[in-house]
């Protein structure tokens, strides 16, 4: 009889510290999933589809078949083997996946636009690299056959204008099935590519077959839209595109002289805002940005590159939407843009991703609380507490 009462001593101290043990795994298995996997549902569930106007005045069943759900990022910079470190990989890109592929399943896009930059060593990677990081793109950015995505090449996935050289452009090209002045067209709406790191105007060879592709687009645009310089004689053997004002995607803003003039949470930092832009670097050039607003007369502009948002007007009446960069490296504040789009009219409405300073606020309290419970656990709080207690108790008895 003793010897069992003995045993069943020994093993109930053993009973409280797995019991104590199995809390503790629950609550950081908690922690964890929900900081690297429910959040993204959370935050992004609170995203809905901007509404046309005369939305109201439309039957749900002709409103899903005019208007085009298109998603639009930009910047996701994926790290290379340079410079990229496997721990900054391994996080910013568990960050990215986790957010498109929420967004795919809960808002369902038609398309998806990347507007550049997709890459971070593009520009300089061996073909061994570029393999790799082709691999891990594909794995993040992975869709069904229902959403249709669709790459601009920016100046980290083919190199600045003196880094270009046709077998990047080739390979990017290949890849993507994008070519500078290729037309897209979804549900009567026109949907203009362009290679902006190609809008040089030095007439390098890949500038000189991208210019001309675009005028040639250009002309086919203007003669389906039956623009009044445009004679009937000129437009007879051209074929016939949607009429739709077209809508330009690109990596590199038109021309602005800085983002002094932006507005928003996720604008540029007050202390960058006002340092001046340079042309063909952090901006296309005056006769560049000329050039487009002028063949195209484009109803929007959609473009990345600068990391920060901004909606700017050109011409008094054509807007332009830079993109933030869709990578926490680049942002505590990532964000995409939805946009509900019609061949003559558009919507367009932000979706910001978790913010990685509320995550990271969220480990810190979860690893204190963890900390005072294992204190509490192995009486090393006791003391305190007790002292506490008996203050208490005396203040009762008075």
């Amino acid at each position: 009889m003793l010897g069992s009462s003995s045993t069943t001593v020994k093993n109930h101290p053993l009973k409280r510290r797995l019991c104590f043990l199995l809390k503790l795994v629950c609550f950081v298995s908690s922690v964890l999933i929900f900081c690297e996997f429910l959040i993204y549902y959370v935050v992004i569930f609170q995203c809905r589809w901007p509404d046309m106007k005369g939305g109201a005045h439309m039957s749900e069943k002709e409103t899903s078949a005019s208007v085009l759900k298109a998603i639009i990022l930009a910047d996701t910079h994926l790290l290379g083997e340079i410079k990229g470190h496997w721990l900054d990989k391994l996080r910013r890109e568990w960050q990215m996946e986790r957010s498109f592929q929420t967004a795919l399943w809960l808002l369902q896009p038609d398309i998806v636009f990347i507007l550049g930059d997709v890459f971070d060593e593009g520009k300089w990677s061996s073909p061994q690299a570029w393999a790799d990081d082709v691999r891990r793109f594909q794995k993040m950015f992975k869709h069904s056959g229902f959403t249709e995505l669709v790459v601009i090449a920016g100046n980290h996935d083919i190199g600045f204008h003196y880094e270009m050289t046709t077998y990047k452009v080739n390979r990017f090209e290949k890849l993507f099935n994008f070519t500078s002045g290729k037309l897209i067209t979804r549900k009567g709406i026109n949907f203009v590519l362009v290679n902006s790191v190609a809008m040089e105007g030095d007439g390098c060879a890949v500038c000189r077959t991208s210019e001309a592709k675009l005028v040639a687009l250009s002309h086919k645009l203007n003669c389906s839209q039956q623009k009044p310089n445009y004679s009937n004689k000129r437009c007879s053997d051209v074929e016939k595109l949607p009429a739709s004002e077209p809508i330009l995607l690109q990596h590199y803003p038109l021309y602005r002289k800085s983002d002094a003039e932006c507005t928003g949470e996720d604008s540029a930092p007050p202390e960058e805002k006002n340092i001046p832009f340079k042309e063909k670097y952090d901006v296309l050039s005056q006769e560049a940005s000329q050039k487009l607003l002028w063949w195209f007369q484009p109803r929007l502009i959609l473009s990345g590159h600068t990391h920060s948002a901004c909606e700017v007007l050109h011409a008094g009446k054509i807007p332009e939407i830079s993109v933030p960069s869709f990578s926490w490296r680049n942002r505590n504040n990532p964000s995409f843009i939805m946009g509900s789009i019609t061949p003559t009219d558009f919507s367009l409405q932000k979706c910001f991703l978790p913010f990685e300073s509320r995550v990271f606020t969220i480990y810190c309290a979860a690893g204190a609380l963890l900390v005072v419970l294992v204190l509490a656990h192995v009486q090393l709080l006791t003391p305190p507490f007790y002292f506490a207690q008996r203050l208490i108790s005396k203040h009762k008895a008075v």
